[in-house]
């Protein structure tokens, strides 16, 4: 996968951390995606969190022909292969693609070549769609056996975000994508307009993406919820989120799938439905052509699925809607494994094998899980679930008969 062509390389490390023999190996390690459109602000953020003790034992994979460079002022000294910043940071040029670049990170960090690091940051190119970086880390036998997602940061620039969101639909993506979006930039706008701005983009933002925590840069050190000015958290503790890691039993699986949100934006967009999927409404429906071209919504099941029902109905699901599958996730109660949910997740025509909690995370057993495809109304997306659940139900329980009579 050439995703990308030449990567550079931060190993975040603090002075007094070693490469001691007998570390603890630690399986899968946690991946940021940092994404947005040219512009929006990624590499400030991460010129920022690189002065940050907190981003020790990180590794940021940069896309080297992106916008700007990483701020030279922080190298402390370096040679033509290596830079060593002023934290402790080891950076290096790698050539080759992303898969060869994060093996062989994997295993100089194994064989003590470089400082320990637990969390890798990637952040992709402006233009770059992230659904082929997450199908990548679910289907590339490399990158499965060694990484798992944590999270997908995305930043979106409160001056030029609206207009990219009208004529990117790289940008649409990347916004539909997220666990967690950035607004940056708000303090370039009409201190007269800040809150009007802020608004408005935030409610586009959460049209797009009902389930994503959606925060503010607000100064050089932190970012801030838009609700409050409490709650403040670093930048680095941002990247450096986990996500949901099945192996952890202290794993908070509601919190990762918020299926909740898309119950609350059910309630909101009923209403008005009509008047949001017209298609006679001027200028209007030119500036959220893109935003409706994407379909982001939960599927809930009441009765537990049996194991076989639910591969067929991710098989017909991937046939169905192949590429426009943008992301998928969930956790469900397959029958023959009541005790415990078995957690999905899938990008574009690519679906995850199944991974298992140790138990449920609370009284709730219904199968939840999150769609966003893009080129599929939402109604009929819901409609083609709904069926294609019937039918491998039905398919998985006529099998099961027709095998209990050999």
């Amino acid at each position: 996968m050439n995703y990308l062509a030449r990567l550079t390389i931060f190993t975040s490390a603090s002075r007094s951390a070693g490469c001691a023999a007998g570390t603890l190996t630690l399986p899968h390690t946690p991946v940021t995606i940092l994404t947005g459109f040219l512009g929006s602000g990624k590499t400030t953020l991460l010129n920022r969190a690189l002065r940050d003790p907190a981003m020790a034992h990180t590794a940021v994979v940069i896309n080297e022909f992106g916008e700007v460079g990483l701020d030279h002022v922080l190298a402390a000294q370096s040679d033509d292969t290596i830079m060593v910043l002023e934290n402790g940071c080891l950076c290096c040029t790698v050539f080759g693609d992303l898969v060869t670049t994060l093996n062989n990170l994997y295993h100089a960090r194994e064989a003590g070549e470089i400082p320990r690091f637990d969390h890798v940051v990637i952040e992709t190119s402006g233009l770059a769609d992230p659904s082929p970086l997450l199908q990548a880390f679910l289907s590339d036998p490399v990158l499965a056996g060694l990484y798992r997602i944590g999270s997908v940061v995305a930043t979106v620039d409160a001056v030029n975000g609206p207009g990219t969101l009208d004529n990117h639909v790289e940008s649409v993506r990347q916004v539909a994508l997220a666990d967690h979006i950035l607004t940056t930039k708000l303090d370039l706008v009409d201190p007269a307009k800040v809150k009007e701005s802020e608004a408005s983009l935030t409610a586009r933002l959460r049209r797009l993406n009902p389930a994503a925590k959606i925060t503010r840069i607000d100064d050089t050190h932190s970012v801030t919820p838009p609700q409050a000015g409490d709650g403040r958290e670093g930048v680095a503790h941002l990247l450096r989120a986990e996500g949901l890691d099945p192996a952890d039993t202290r794993a908070d699986a509601r919190a990762w799938l918020n299926a909740a949100a898309y119950e609350q934006d059910d309630t909101h967009d009923h209403g008005d439905h009509d008047h949001n999927h017209g298609h006679d409404h001027g200028d209007h429906d030119h500036h959220h052509l893109h935003d409706r071209d994407i379909a982001s919504f939960c599927f809930i099941r009441e009765q537990p699925i049996a194991r076989e029902a639910l591969r067929l109905l991710l098989d017909a699901l991937q046939q169905n809607l192949g590429p426009n599958l943008l992301r998928v996730k969930g956790i469900v109660n397959v029958a023959e494994e009541p005790d415990r949910p078995a957690v999905i997740q899938g990008a574009q025509h690519l679906l995850h094998n199944l991974s298992w909690l140790e138990r449920w995370p609370d009284a709730d057993r219904r199968s939840k899980i999150v769609f966003i495809t893009q080129g599929f109304d939402r109604a009929e997306v819901e409609d083609m679930i709904a069926l294609l659940d019937r039918v491998a139900t039905r398919t998985a329980a006529a099998r099961a008969r027709a095998q209990s009579q050999l």
